[in-house]
């Protein structure tokens, strides 16, 4: 069952905050690039994008929390199906928001190169289905558009979740919010600064080069 719901949208420095709630304990965490190493979940995320009947327990089997698409595409579903479960709504300026998105996951996500496997083929599609397409409705390089839906969503996640459910954090604030939030302990450690576009940049190198 999870107990930590993350409802940011991907660039809002979700990888930094998965990191840090494994640190915490409240790992596993879900994240769009741990489906990389588990390909058999691809399958279970295109669905729900089709709208079919999702068992998010099925989805969530294993995990403690999740961050980052595709979960917070089904954000509503979760925050209902989970309700003991804690909401951390990660957030950025949607200006910088925008540019780092734009300039890694959607490039990445429409990249049509030879890929390394046909796991990042699948993976390509499922994000186009539940993000790309569902999210942004196709819509994603209409910088306004994108923009809105970013806002939209905001203000949704405030009106929408009990206020004594929710932490709307940033990462640049670290440790002390999200550990007063979920009622632990500050780690004796610096908080994780994780998935900055140099690192994806080397992620997306390794997993589009075809072997040799």
């Amino acid at each position: 069952m999870l107990e930590v719901i993350g409802t940011g949208f991907g660039r809002t420095g979700t990888f930094s905050l998965k990191a840090a709630l494994e640190t915490l304990g409240f790992g596993p965490c879900h994240h769009m690039l741990g489906m990389l190493e588990r390909p058999d979940e691809i399958p279970l995320w295109s669905k729900a994008a089709q709208g079919g009947p999702t068992d998010w327990d099925e989805v969530y089997r294993g995990y403690r929390s999740s961050v980052d698409w595709p979960g917070a595409r089904f954000w509503r579903d979760l925050v209902a199906h989970y309700p003991e479960a804690k909401v951390i709504h990660t957030v950025r300026d949607p200006q910088g928001w925008y540019d780092s998105a734009r300039s890694t996951i959607h490039r990445a996500a429409m990249d049509d190169s030879p890929a390394a496997s046909p796991v990042l083929t699948e993976m390509r599609k499922m994000s186009r289905e539940v993000v790309w397409d569902g999210q942004f409705g196709g819509r994603f390089t209409d910088p306004g558009h994108a923009k809105r839906v970013f806002a939209e969503h905001d203000r949704a996640v405030r009106a929408e979740v009990d206020p004594e459910r929710l932490l709307v954090f940033q990462v640049t604030q670290g440790w002390e919010p999200l550990c007063r939030f979920l009622g632990v302990p500050v780690p004796d450690e610096p908080f994780p600064r994780s998935n900055g576009q140099d690192d994806f940049e080397a992620m997306l190198d390794e997993h589009t080069t075809p072997a040799r």
